[in-house]
């Protein structure tokens, strides 16, 4: 998996028996393998309209389909698995550009998104069976492509006695609401807004650092409302779910609109705002779309945004009284969720069984996600 933020790839070692809601999963090993400085920077380019190419893009695809089968190698070695010992891969790739809206041409109604990291040179470069590519099936038929780590957080963290909210703060936040008891038409997720994003393209300009480590800066800085609620604001808070977003809302392009009040603040007070926004959009999210159909008991968050102390404290004094804690209390590593979910999303796929969640993206039908390569 490798997330908006473009830092590198997860890369996460599972035994899984089962699939549906017959699913066990148990984690032998995880770790991050980071992206040259310099790819990172081609990534994120690419992934704003108007300054990528197509033959960079093209060269791009088949150059990340070989640092995934790098970090699969590694990750193997880490656990001493022989490669030869793999079943099967499960690729997110790299989301260079997502466009989940509905949009007519030529007579005909698309939505589209485009991951890089080609499965098929995966599957060639180790060896191994590679399932990728899973978002398009969705929009094939009326989905917006995501979020799909629903469908795991359903089969791993349903509760038959709590209100469970699964939090992931990536480069976007997103979450899924699991009533107690629930069914899978009852699920509810959608992306809340910016997680890490909008911090991180912030630190960069203003310190040259690639993130606020711990939330250190942030816990120093204080609070500016006006430009708080200028950011929620934007369009994308009030629209109703389904829905999905990216840097193509939430990526650079905001900079200029934070920085006006640059003249007279601190840039410490900048980060701190823009940090607040990441846990108080989670939250408004929560109160206009799910409080009123569920009450949560319980917050579990995974994700980068775990280690910044100012998003958790701020996200523990909004949803108190329900606890929030990280994913590592249910026995799995905030880190490598999603990584972990896609392993999942691919033994789904190769067990002829749906990796979609209707209900949540908006899709016509449950779909069998992916493409198979050998």
């Amino acid at each position: 998996m490798s997330g908006t933020s473009a830092d590198g790839i997860d890369a996460a070692l599972v035994h899984i028996s089962g699939s549906g809601t017959s699913t066990r999963i148990t984690q032998l090993a995880f770790d991050t393998y980071p992206y040259p400085a310099r790819l990172r920077e081609l990534v994120l380019a690419i992934s704003v309209p108007g300054r990528g190419s197509v033959d960079l893009l093209c060269e791009l695809n088949i150059l990340i389909a070989h640092f995934s089968s790098d970090a699969v190698k590694k990750i193997a070695r880490k656990a001493r698995v022989k490669l030869s010992d793999i079943d099967l891969i499960g690729s997110h790739g790299q989301t260079v550009h997502h466009l989940p809206r509905p949009k007519r041409t030529f007579g005909k109604i698309v939505r589209s998104t485009l991951q890089i990291g080609d499965p098929s040179t995966i599957a060639k470069l180790t060896g191994v069976p590679t399932v990728g590519d899973f978002r398009v099936a969705d929009m094939a038929v009326g989905g917006e492509g995501a979020p799909l780590v629903p469908s795991f957080d359903y089969l791993m963290f349903r509760s038959k006695t709590r209100n469970r909210i699964l939090l992931n703060l990536g480069g976007i936040a997103n979450f899924t609401a699991l009533p107690k008891n629930c069914s899978v038409t009852q699920v509810q997720a959608f992306d809340t807004g910016p997680a890490n994003m909008i911090i991180d393209a912030l630190m960069m300009k203003l310190y040259g650092k690639k993130c606020d480590a711990g939330g250190r800066i942030a816990l120093r800085g204080s609070i500016v409302p006006e430009l708080l609620f200028d950011l929620m604001s934007l369009p994308y808070f009030k629209q109703r779910p389904p829905k999905s977003t990216g840097r193509e809302v939430f990526g650079t392009m905001l900079l200029p609109k934070i920085l006006k009040y640059r003249a007279r603040l601190r840039s410490e007070d900048l980060i701190a705002t823009v940090t607040e926004l990441t846990a108080f959009s989670v939250f408004d999210q929560y109160k206009r779309f799910i409080a009123d159909q569920m009450r949560a008991d319980e917050v579990l968050v995974s994700g980068g945004g775990v280690h910044n102390r100012a998003i958790m404290e701020a996200l523990k004094d909004y949803f108190r009284p329900a606890r929030v804690r990280r994913l590592e209390s249910t026995g799995f590593s905030s880190d490598a969720k999603e990584a972990m979910c896609f392993a999942v999303l691919a033994n789904q796929t190769i067990s002829e069984q749906p990796g979609n969640v209707p209900s949540v993206t908006g899709a016509a039908r449950p779909v069998i996600l992916g493409k198979i390569c050998l």
